[in-house]
C-alpha cells in the first residue's frame, strides 16, 4: 500500500513510470526512507510527494481501484484485462501475443466497419459486461463505485461446527455466526466495527463464534493466531483479538508477549504455548474447515449456516441476520429448545462446498491432469502414493522460495511421498532455459539434484562461465558437460517439458500437480501438507477398490486423466460485425490511471498490480 501511494504521488509530478520501475527493481527497499530517496533521485519536489504520502492523498483512488479489481473478480497479482479479455498471471509473451493479436483483428474489422480508430475501445466497452463484486469492499471504495451492485444473499446452509472454538453471547442465542478471520488481514480489522455494531444492536439474540484462517501470504497471520488461541487457554482470548487488531503492523514474537503482558497472562505459560506450537493442529483444523465450506477468503461469516463473504456493511449482516431471526423463531414455534437451535438448523447442511470453477483457461484444483513422470528426476519414496510434478524455473526467485518447502514435504512424508522435476523456463527470464539446460546435462552424469540446488543457491549468477563454474565444483566430466551446452543437446527436451506443462495448465511458475491436481505458486507447508494427506486418504481408497499399491496408484489415476486444459474463449465479437464468436468481455475503465502507448490504441491492458 504505502509503494502504491509513492507511485501515485509521483505520477502527479508526472513521473508514475520512472517511479514504478524503480521500486519493482527495488522490491526487497519498501520503506518510507527508500520511496524519499527515489523522489529525490527522480527530481520531484520532495516536499509536495511527502504531503502527499503523510495525508493519504491517494488512499481512496487506491481502495478504489481495489474495489474494481474485486467486482471484476480479479482477486490475485498481477491480472490483465486485454480489451476487457481477462489474462491472470505473469505470463510469458505469446500468451499475450495471442490475445493481443486477435484483438487487433477483432479492432480492424470494427474499424473497416465504420468505427474510428479511437472509438475501438468504447466501442467494446458499450456491450462488454459490468463485474459483479464477489467480496465486500471498504465504504470509501464502494462510494467510488456507483455501478457496484451488492451480491445476492447466498441461501446454501452448510454445517459448520463450534466445537471448543473461542465465542462470545449465549449459547442459546438465535443466532449463531461463525466467523474465519485473519489477525493481520486489514480486510478483517475493518470489519470488527461492523461486528461491534451487530453485537449492540442485536445483544444476547447473537453468538459470535471465531475460527482461525491464516491466509498463506500473511508471514505473521499464524503466529498471531496461536498467541490468540495461548490467550484463549487463560481466558484472555477477546482481549488479545481486541489487541491483535488494534496493533496489526506489530505482530513479530516480541510484540506478541507484550500484549500478553499487558493482558497479565501467565507468560511462562503463554511462551511455552507459542515455542511448543501447542495450536498448531487446531489452527490447521480451522483451515481445513474453512477450506471445506467455501470460506477461502478472509473474513468470511457463517450465519447459521449460510454465508456472507467479506468486510461487508451493517445492512448486509442486518438482512442476513434478520432473515436468520425468522427461521429461528419459527423453529422455537415447533418446539426447538434455544440450546438446541444452531444445531437443528444447520443440521441438514453441506459439508463440504463445491470446488470452484477454474478461470478460462487455468486449470482446476479438482481435475486430475496428465502430469507425467517419464524421465524426469525423482526424489522421495520410491513406493509414494502420492507424486508430485513440479514445473519449475531457476531464475525464479518464487521457485528458488519454494524448494525448501518442498524438501520440507519430502522429510514429512518419507513413504508416502515422491517428487518429479520439470523445465518450465519462462521467456522473460535470460538466463533459465541455459541453466535448465546445465541441470540436465549435469542429470545426464547422475548430479541432478547437486547441480538443481547449486543453481537456486546461486540464483543470481546463472551466466555460462558460472554454470562450467558449478559443473567443475561438482566434479563433472568438463569436456562432456561444455559439449551438451554448445551442442544444444538439451534444448528441445526443456522446450519440449515446457510444451507439456502449457497443455496442462502449467504457464506460470512454479506449478506443481499433486497426484494431477493443480496447486499454483510458492505456497506454505501446511498448504502442501493439507492436499497431500487428502490425496493419500484418496489413494488409500483407490487401493481398496482396485487394490493397486505405490506408484502403480499414480499410473492408475494417469489412465483417466485430462491430457489438456481448455483454451480460453475466443476474441470478442467485432463491434459493427458478428462473424468472430463472442466471449466474456469485462467493462474495465481504463479512468485516468497512469498509461503509457498511444493514446488512441485499438488494443487497450489495463494491469492489476502489486509493487511487492
Amino acid at each position: 500500500m504505502p509503494a502504491a501511494e509513492a507511485a501515485l504521488a509521483a505520477h502527479e509530478q508526472g513521473k508514475f513510470w520512472e517511479m514504478h520501475d524503480k521500486i519493482f527493481a527495488n522490491q526487497r527497499e519498501l520503506s518510507a526512507e527508500a520511496y524519499e530517496k527515489y523522489a529525490k533521485e527522480l527530481g520531484l519536489n520532495l516536499e509536495k510527494f511527502k504531503a502527499a504520502i503523510s495525508t493519504g492523498k491517494f488512499k481512496a483512488q487506491i481502495q478504489a481501484e481495489q474495489a474494481e479489481a474485486a467486482r471484476f473478480g480479479a482477486r490475485g497479482t498481477p491480472a490483465f484485462f486485454i480489451n476487457g479479455r481477462y489474462l491472470s498471471g505473469a505470463q510469458p509473451f505469446d500468451s499475450f501475443k495471442a490475445i493481443v493479436d486477435q484483438e487487433i483483428a477483432a479492432a480492424n474489422q470494427a474499424i473497416k466497419a465504420g468505427v474510428a480508430p479511437n472509438q475501438v475501445y468504447a466501442a467494446l466497452m458499450k456491450s462488454a459486461k459490468t463485474g459483479e463484486p464477489q467480496v465486500a469492499l471498504p465504504a470509501q471504495a464502494a462510494a467510488a463505485q456507483p455501478e457496484r451492485k451488492a451480491p445476492p444473499p447466498e441461501t446454501t446452509v452448510y454445517k459448520v461446527p463450534v466445537g471448543g472454538s473461542p465465542q462470545k453471547g449465549p449459547s442459546t442465542a438465535l443466532v449463531t455466526i461463525i466467523e474465519f478471520s485473519d489477525f493481520q488481514c486489514p480486510f478483517c480489522s475493518r470489519v470488527g466495527g461492523t461486528i461491534d455494531q451487530v453485537e449492540k444492536e442485536y445483544g444476547a439474540k447473537v453468538r459470535i463464534v471465531w475460527k482461525n484462517n491464516p491466509l498463506p501470504f500473511h508471514d505473521n497471520a499464524t503466529p498471531a493466531a496461536e498467541a490468540s488461541l495461548a490467550a484463549h487457554e487463560q481466558q484472555k482470548f477477546w482481549p488479545m483479538h481486541d489487541l491483535l487488531f488494534k496493533n496489526q503492523q506489530a505482530l513479530d514474537r516480541p510484540s506478541l508477549e507484550k500484549y500478553a503482558a499487558e493482558l497479565g497472562l501467565n507468560a511462562g505459560k503463554f511462551k511455552a504455548a507459542l515455542d511448543s506450537h501447542k495450536f498448531k493442529a487446531s489452527i490447521e483444523a480451522d483451515m481445513a474447515l474453512a477450506a471445506q465450506v467455501g470460506a477461502r477468503g478472509t473474513p468470511s461469516f457463517m450465519i447459521n449456516g449460510k454465508p456472507l463473504r467479506g468486510a461487508q456493511p451493517f445492512p448486509a449482516f442486518k438482512a442476513a441476520i434478520d432473515a436468520a431471526l425468522v427461521d429461528a423463531e419459527a423453529a422455537l414455534k415447533r418446539g426447538v429448545k434455544p440450546a438446541d437451535l444452531y444445531n437443528e438448523l444447520t443440521k441438514g447442511g453441506l459439508e463440504k462446498a463445491a470446488a470452484p470453477a477454474a478461470p478460462p483457461g487455468q486449470p482446476s484444483d479438482a481435475v486430475v491432469y496428465k502430469a507425467l513422470v517419464g524421465d524426469a528426476p525423482v526424489k522421495g519414496a520410491k513406493n509414494a502414493k502420492v507424486t508430485i510434478v513440479e514445473f519449475s524455473d531457476f531464475q525464479c526467485p518464487f521457485c528458488s522460495r519454494v524448494e525448501l518447502t518442498v524438501d520440507q514435504v519430502v522429510k514429512a512424508f518419507p513413504n508416502d511421498v515422491r517428487v518429479a522435476f520439470k523445465q518450465l523456463p519462462l521467456p522473460f527470464h535470460d538466463k533459465a532455459q541455459l541453466a535448465a539446460e546445465a541441470t540436465l546435462a549435469a542429470k545426464e552424469q547422475g548430479k541432478f539434484w547437486e547441480m538443481h540446488a547449486t543453481l537456486f543457491k546461486n540464483q543470481q549468477a546463472l551466466d555460462r562461465p558460472s554454470l562450467d563454474k558449478y559443473a567443475a565444483e561438482l566434479g563433472l566430466n568438463m569436456a562432456k558437460f561444455k559439449a551438451a551446452l554448445d551442442g544444444g543437446k538439451f534444448t528441445q527436451k526443456v522446450k519440449d517439458e515446457m510444451a507439456e506443462g502449457n497443455k496442462i495448465g502449467a504457464r506460470g511458475t512454479p506449478s506443481f500437480f499433486i497426484n494431477g491436481k493443480s496447486f499454483v505458486g510458492a505456497q506454505p507447508f501446511e498448504s502442501f501438507k493439507a492436499k497431500i494427506e487428502e490425496e493419500i486418504k484418496n489413494a488409500d481408497n483407490l487401493t481398496a477398490a482396485k487394490h493397486v499399491t505405490g506408484t502403480k496408484i499414480y499410473d492408475e489415476l494417469m489412465k483417466d486423466a485430462k491430457d489438456t486444459v481448455a483454451a480460453a474463449p475466443a476474441a470478442a465479437p467485432a463491434p459493427g460485425g458478428d462473424d468472430v464468436k463472442a466471449a466474456e468481455v469485462i467493462k474495465v475503465d481504463p479512468g485516468n490511471g497512469p498509461s503509457k502507448g498511444p493514446k488512441n490504441a485499438p488494443v487497450v491492458i489495463v494491469a492489476l498490480s502489486d509493487f511487492q
